[in-house]
């Protein structure tokens, strides 16, 4: 019997790939950037294992140019917006993610994002970068103070709990919107209405899609600001930018796209909008145990053991 063929899509930390050749041979990508979608399908056939990026659609389409073999696709993100559940159930393929070892670097990002949109840290970076003359002045570049001030957060897991925790400290008044609801849940229409930072910690579904539209802009305050280290998708960035031309948002910040890599142009020319390029989990310790822990998973589903973090994939 041949060796189990595990298939990674992009380039991963080479320890952290060391334990899948006591259960197969590793087959990797050979472009240092996301698949197309015949490249994708090319590169999984055969395989027993993939181990997919957060920018691989894994569709019926892939699962059957993978064939009949594959065992455990391992998503290399916590969301898991990319996979196709129905298709996962209906060829009994096992799915995983890498929940909780990037609570804490997405949560400290959040804030990161919220104090530099608030304070206007990347305006003001720019301002010295491009040599205009400027002076200390009683109100030059004034931002917003955090405390007293109302963050909103829409999805209460894990990451939107650290948040939470960080924003306590700055001395915010927090308040949550959870699909769980539950007697501490915020109608989201109110957390809208009232508070003076939204930050967006819902995964991405039919339901959360384009969540934050016109109609939930105009719900804010024209002082409020949106941060979205989610899903880029959940916001209408259409809308977003209609808003804040108009002057109806104070500000932005955004770690996550709709068309991602693509940003439009129009948020790409605010001066009130701060701009990440998904650095969510991006530390070397993040990166590093999501890695091992999609590893970890594929060594466990080969070993004919369960897996540490499978996805549901009952279909509803």
């Amino acid at each position: 019997m041949s060796s189990p063929t595990i298939v990674v899509t992009r380039a991963l930390p080479p320890a952290a790939l060391t334990p899948l050749q006591t259960v197969g041979n590793v087959r990797t990508s050979p472009h240092d950037r996301p698949l197309t979608e015949d490249e994708l399908r090319d590169a999984v056939r055969g395989a027993t294992a993939v181990i997919s990026m957060l920018f691989d659609r894994i569709d019926d389409g892939v699962l059957a140019a993978a064939g009949p073999q594959l065992r455990v696709v391992a998503n290399t993100a916590v969301g898991y917006d990319n996979l196709d559940l129905d298709a996962f159930a209906g060829r009994g393929i096992v799915a995983t993610n890498t929940p909780g070892v990037l609570v804490d670097a997405t949560a400290d990002l959040t804030m990161a994002l919220l104090l530099a949109v608030t304070r206007r840290v990347a305006e003001g970076d720019r301002l010295v970068r491009t040599g205009t003359p400027w002076s200390w002045d009683i109100s030059f570049m004034l931002g917003s103070g955090l405390q007293g001030k109302r963050l909103g957060i829409v999805g209460y897991g894990h990451i939107g709990r650290a948040v939470a925790t960080r924003a306590r400290a700055f001395g915010m008044d927090v308040v949550h919107h959870s699909h769980r609801g539950g007697q501490e849940s915020t109608d989201l229409e109110e957390l809208l209405a009232t508070s003076d930072v939204v930050s967006l910690h819902c995964p991405l579904t039919q339901a959360t899609r384009h969540l934050v539209d016109a109609a939930a802009l105009r719900t804010m305050k024209p002082s409020a600001y949106l941060v979205n280290t989610a899903r880029g998708p959940i916001v209408d960035e259409t809308a977003l930018a209609d808003a804040l031309e108009a002057g109806r948002l104070a500000g932005a910040a955004l770690d996550v796209y709709e068309h991602e890599p693509a940003v439009p142009a129009r948020l790409r020319a605010l001066d009130n909008v701060v701009l990440a390029p998904h650095l969510g989990s991006a530390t070397v310790e993040t990166r590093t145990r999501m890695a091992e822990l999609a590893v970890s998973n594929v060594v466990a589903v080969l070993s004919g053991q369960d897996p540490l973090t499978p996805v549901s994939v009952v279909s509803a």
